[in-house]
């Protein structure tokens, strides 16, 4: 599950750093073997390219809530690169595509590169 301000927060700033990739950390939680993703943050030190963004993992503080990234797609390819599965953080990815208007530019992935179905939730119905 993922709230809607998490998915309006990613849409936003990929649409902000448009021609060049943007990344995002997600903080969420698991309960009964399902994760939350709740909110962002924008990782300390982070670099944005036309084909790549990264950040350096060693100056992240230390955070129990961190449950993956999420990072832009300029080129409009809905799918993890071979770097992507590389330097995969934490359990889940989120990728967003151009031109970022709606949620149907979302995908999340596991570090297999495996699709993980999700669903949009309001942030009253996440606190349940």
């Amino acid at each position: 599950m993922i709230t809607r301000s998490v998915v309006e927060s990613n849409l936003s700033y990929a649409k902000a750093s448009y021609p060049r990739e943007a990344i995002l950390l997600l903080r969420g939680r698991s309960k009964n073997n399902q994760i939350l993703v709740y909110d962002v943050i924008i990782p300390p030190l982070a670099v944005h390219g036309r084909d790549f963004s990264a950040f350096p993992s060693h100056m992240l503080p230390m955070d129990f809530f961190m449950v993956g990234i999420a990072h832009s797609y300029p080129s409009g390819m809905l799918e993890p690169s071979t770097q992507d599965l590389n330097q995969f953080y934490g359990r889940l990815m989120m990728l967003v595509i151009y031109p970022f208007d709606s949620e149907a530019e979302i995908a999340v992935f596991d570090r297999k590169g495996e699709t993980v179905p999700y669903r949009i939730v309001e942030e009253e119905a996440a606190d349940e």
